[in-house]
């Protein structure tokens, strides 16, 4: 089969077509032929090495959508020929054919396999920030970093589904301001001079880092909740006393689908199953705005590394 991986740590360059064998499903676990496979920064740091080095040919791709053509020993609830959005924990989405395990595996009911290509792993992460690691209640004030981002787009319409009273973004310039701007946000400030403009928060949302957590913190309501959920600036690992979050009633929060994938899939399944149950019904969308095929992953990555993309990018891959 055709996919693309990498067998060095680097910039996009790294990347490269490789012919592999059709992986076959083991017990527990589903073949799908891939239809769109979705594209994250999470993707860019395993190339960058931050995942640790590859052991081989390593095929990245967090998620993904097509039809299911096999099954492992032990599963149910799934046949042949399904189309399901897929969360991909080890990757392997950049192929034709990939391997999920079943319970990562949702069923795309009234979802298109485009749509359902950036499901996986993109909405799953909006729903469980908003509603288990932030504790989104409704009448609640939220910001959201990021705001231009894939699960920024959809975190903002999913915080609006879910009862929130405000919905804030921030952005790294103008052109993505008027692109968040289309998506339910009260506001939109610049990441340089947000602290300025909001406060009392009952939840923000970082998966930026760096000075943008820090100067957050002071804006929080009592009992607001900071909830971390990526490091995309790359900065060294803040250290924060704890003190402050007593004497001002502040709690800190974290999210991480691969830790839920191996100790609460359960969770992470309802989490997703929430979302795509959203998606379906017309509250939220996903908004694609960047579809290559597969010889187009390394655009993709150079342009999420560089901070140019906005919304949801796609690999389509098959039918």
């Amino acid at each position: 089969m055709r996919a693309v991986g990498f067998d060095v740590i680097g910039g996009p360059e790294v990347l490269r077509p490789v012919e592999l064998p059709v992986p076959e499903p083991g017990p527990g676990e589903v073949l799908i032929r891939v239809a769109y496979a979705g594209v994250n920064y999470g993707e860019v740091q395993h190339r960058l090495g931050d995942f640790g080095p590859p052991d081989g040919v390593t095929v990245p791709g967090l998620e993904a959508s097509g039809e299911i053509t096999a099954l492992g020993t032990g599963v149910t609830g799934l046949s042949v020929g399904d189309p399901v959005a897929a969360y991909l924990p080890d990757g392997g989405g950049y192929a034709e054919y990939a391997v999920a395990r079943a319970e990562f595996a949702f069923p795309l009911d009234g979802i298109s396999l485009r749509d359902g290509g950036g499901a996986g792993l993109v909405l799953t992460t909006a729903y469980g920030v908003l509603a288990g690691a932030g504790r989104l209640a409704a009448g609640d004030t939220v910001l959201i970093h990021a705001a231009a981002g894939g699960v920024g787009s959809v975190a903002a319409q999913i915080a609006r589904a879910l009862g929130a009273a405000a919905v804030y973004g921030t952005v790294g310039s103008a052109e993505k301001a008027a692109y968040a701007k289309r998506f339910g946000y009260d506001a939109i400030h610049s990441r340089e001079n947000f602290t300025e403009r909001l406060r009392d928060l009952d939840v923000i949302l970082d998966p930026v880092g760096g000075a943008t957590r820090l100067t957050g913190l002071p804006l929080l309501a009592p009992f607001g909740r900071l909830v971390v959920y990526g490091e995309a600036a790359r900065h060294p690992d803040l250290t924060l006393p704890v003190l402050p979050f007593w004497k001002s009633n502040r709690t800190l929060s974290g999210y991480h689908i691969a830790d839920l994938a191996r100790r609460a899939p359960r969770t992470l399944r309802a989490h997703a199953l929430a979302a795509l149950s959203l998606l379906a019904s017309g509250a939220i969308r996903l908004d694609v705005t960047a579809e290559r095929p597969l010889s187009g992953a390394r655009e993709l990555h150079e342009a999420l590394e560089a901070g140019r993309s906005r919304g949801k990018s796609l690999l389509a891959i098959g039918e």
